[in-house]
């Protein structure tokens, strides 16, 4: 397993940490523990993705960080300061975008990042110039004064974004930033993330359901499950973990426990993940290990459907650490649903 102090000391010792959670622990009502005991550091200045199920505790982590919630045990750091004794100086620090809808959709856009430049209290002369550059930065300069019922599902987003940036945040915090949206919209909201790190040197901190984006725009991944990290390193350094050759088998019926460990014992097999009526194998060359594993499988009465193979991707070390895939689908459609209600007013 390739762990989170691991990735971080291979650094050097003068790396600055923008978060540092040690031993995190959350319980909810009735002994739900949303974290258990939660070890993290993230580099400052470097675009951090957590992945997870649904439940796995992502969102109770940011909202510690953030200190909208109180730890039950362990400590959490940003930038040094503890976020349960030292709040204040903390959320001077940081910006947080839920998956709600932050925006009032019955005012401009214009008028949303004034409304938020007073709640973070930026004096009334530095005010214009301020909301002007988030709104060019963000691509809303020519929709500024229009209601913001009006903007599509990518502008609101990129509002959102642009009302979190007002103070220039050291550390920005995005729960799921672009889901619901359409490709070309997440590619535009990253394209302004992105500036925005390399602009102001600041720290982003994302969860998604999207694969994609955690491989292209990440520096570090941690993945969670049931309130642990099991797993923390680049993209390249997750994949290369599951090591060799993916092979993938579509069958006509749900997988055993029989068949997957019969799979496992051969020679060329290095791991077998299964999930409903899909087999996964890795192997070391999947030129040898097909025709041995096609030949078990048969052996097993299990009829082969589909069979692909590729190298492996962050879905792969999702399934090989969290014993799952990361759906999306169902979540995607539940947020379009309740944004668009909230747009309608």
């Amino acid at each position: 397993m390739i762990r989170a102090d691991h990735v971080a000391g291979t650094v050097g010792k003068t790396m600055e940490l923008a978060v540092e959670v040690r031993d995190l622990v959350k319980v909810y009502e009735r002994n739900s523990r949303a974290l258990d005991g939660v070890n993290l550091k993230v580099e400052a200045g470097k675009v951090f993705a957590l992945l997870g199920p649904n439940g796995a505790g992502k969102t109770t982590l940011m909202r510690i960080l953030t200190t909208q919630l109180k730890p039950n045990s362990g400590e959490s750091f940003v930038f040094g300061l503890n976020a349960d004794k030292d709040g204040d100086k903390v959320r001077r620090l940081v910006s947080y975008i839920p998956q709600e809808m932050s925006v009032w959709t019955d005012i401009s856009g214009y008028e949303n990042l004034l409304v938020y430049a007073k709640i973070y209290d930026i004096p009334s002369h530095e005010r214009g110039k301020i909301i002007s550059d988030a709104l060019e930065s963000m691509g809303l300069r020519d929709v500024a004064n229009n209601l913001v019922r009006t903007y599509s599902g990518g502008m609101i987003r990129r509002l959102e974004i642009a009302s979190a940036m007002l103070i220039k945040p050291r550390i920005l915090f995005l729960d799921e930033p672009t889901i619901g949206l359409d490709p070309s919209a997440r590619k535009t909201v990253w394209e302004q993330l992105t500036y925005f790190k390399k602009e102001y040197g600041a720290t982003v901190f994302f969860n998604t359901h999207y694969m994609d984006e955690a491989d292209l725009y990440s520096d570090q991944i941690a993945i969670i499950d049931r309130g642990k990290i099991v797993t923390s390193g680049t993209a390249e350094e997750l994949k290369h973990s599951v090591g060799g050759e993916v092979i993938r088998f579509s069958t006509g019926n749900q997988v055993s426990d029989d068949v997957s460990n019969k799979v496992r014992g051969l020679d060329m097999v290095s791991d077998v993940i299964t999930s409903d009526s899909e087999l996964t194998a890795v192997v070391k060359d999947a030129e040898t290990g097909l025709p041995e594993i096609m030949e078990a499988l048969r052996n097993e009465n299990v009829t082969v459907v589909k069979v692909s193979i590729t190298k492996p991707t962050l879905d792969d070390v999702f399934l090989k650490y969290a014993g799952t895939r990361l759906e999306s689908g169902d979540r995607i459609r539940d947020v379009r649903q309740v944004r668009g209600m909230i747009r309608r007013g």
